[in-house]
């Protein structure tokens, strides 16, 4: 099989990864940025864990602006399997070849064309790439995200295990495609499950949770610079006292981010009972939620 050539490290070193990253607006703590850079480095997958809305597949959208690369994503969710993630063939234009090949074959005994026909219809241009043949088979620069892994079926990890052993996959009407230039391949996984041993090993493991209330602060900033500052520090602490309660959804970075444009939209200066029982929909997006916060942030 023939080793993908490595491709030119992205980043020059960690400072260089936190730089190119808060030119996009995400802005990474240290672990963040070293892992970024070693996964780049050692040509390694990287498995993000976290809560929903920490910025997991944030993180790998900014690595892909940061770079210059192009973003594959391949969605997991319970039920998807190897023709959603990896490639299917067009049934549908197959059907018609066989079907004109046939009309060709009429009342001649030519065994010949009809096996001509066979192999045509299981050729490249009926094949339909997916997310993971697609990242393998480009030729630029790609970050492939695999997102929310912890929601496929366990099966399908037997199937990641392969390109992310060998960036090659395995068409066995066509053989085996091998990357000619390696992807920089990020995974999500909110920990719904265990993801399995084998996938963890060929991967640099990366936790991230919600940011301190400094680095959140300065991401709001960065995102709605003209938020004032005294706004953005009462929003990130306001934030702060959400996740502290049992909630059944805490606020994302994107959803104090969305707060701040609010804030900014409806012109206030300050932030007051009134200004948080309006806008609490836009960071609570449960009812009992919205309850329980309106309780113990005493705002009826």
């Amino acid at each position: 099989m023939t080793v993908p050539a490595r491709p030119a490290p992205l980043f020059a070193d960690i400072d260089d990864v936190a730089n190119k990253l808060a030119e996009t607006g995400y802005l990474p703590d240290t672990a963040t940025a070293t892992a970024v850079f070693l996964a780049d480095q050692l040509g390694k997958p990287l498995l993000v864990e976290g809560p929903a809305g920490v910025g997991k597949t944030e993180l790998a959208r900014a690595v892909a602006q940061a770079t210059g690369s192009g973003l594959v994503r391949l969605q997991c969710y319970e039920g998807v399997d190897e023709a959603r993630a990896l490639y299917e063939w067009n049934h549908a234009k197959q059907i018609l070849r066989i079907q004109a090949g046939s009309a060709g074959l009429a009342g001649s005994a030519g065994g010949g064309d009809w096996d001509a026909t066979r192999d045509d219809v299981f050729s490249e241009e009926f094949l339909l790439s997916r997310p993971l043949l697609t990242a393998i088979r480009r030729t630029e620069p790609t970050v492939l995200l695999i997102d929310e892994t912890d929601k496929a079926d366990i099966e399908i990890e037997g199937l990641l295990l392969e390109v992310l052993s060998d960036f090659a996959v395995t068409v066995p009407e066509l053989g085996t495609i091998t990357a000619e230039r390696a992807p920089f391949v990020l995974l999500t996984s909110n920990a719904t499950r265990e993801l399995s041993e084998a996938l963890k090993r060929r991967c640099l493991f990366l936790h991230i949770d919600f940011p301190d209330a400094d680095l959140e602060r300065r991401i709001l900033l960065s995102r709605v610079p003209e938020l004032p500052e005294h706004l953005a520090a009462e929003l990130v602490r306001i934030i702060g006292v959400l996740r502290g309660m049992q909630l059944k959804k805490s606020p994302s970075v994107a959803e104090t981010i969305d707060w701040g444009r609010t804030v900014l939209a409806l012109g206030m200066d300050t932030i007051d009972d009134a200004t948080i029982a309006a806008t609490l929909g836009v960071v609570l997006k449960h009812q009992s939620d919205q309850i329980k916060a309106s309780g113990e942030l005493r705002l009826n």
